[in-house]
């Protein structure tokens, strides 16, 4: 079986962890931990995936992509 990997961003707030897959619109979770959150978020990818299947459509292919940006201390306002 072929892995397909999507990128998820987690967001802290001020009571939980939300998530989302920028590839996949409308397929996001919250969890009271970052582990919970993704595990709810792998399972809510496989609903989401098995209905777009069921209903004939193309399933997403992921392209986003990450990278951290830095800057210098001296340039960091606080």
């Amino acid at each position: 079986m072929i892995k397909v990997k999507y990128l998820a961003v987690i967001e802290q707030g001020p009571d939980n962890y939300s998530a989302y897959l920028p590839d996949v619109p409308g397929c996001v979770a919250t969890g009271k931990t970052i582990e919970e959150t993704l595990r709810r978020l792998t399972r809510a990818l496989e609903i989401h995936l098995a209905g777009l299947k069921e209903d004939g459509l193309p399933l997403p292919v992921p392209t986003s992509a990450a990278e951290y940006v830095e800057l210098p201390s001296r340039q960091v306002v606080g």
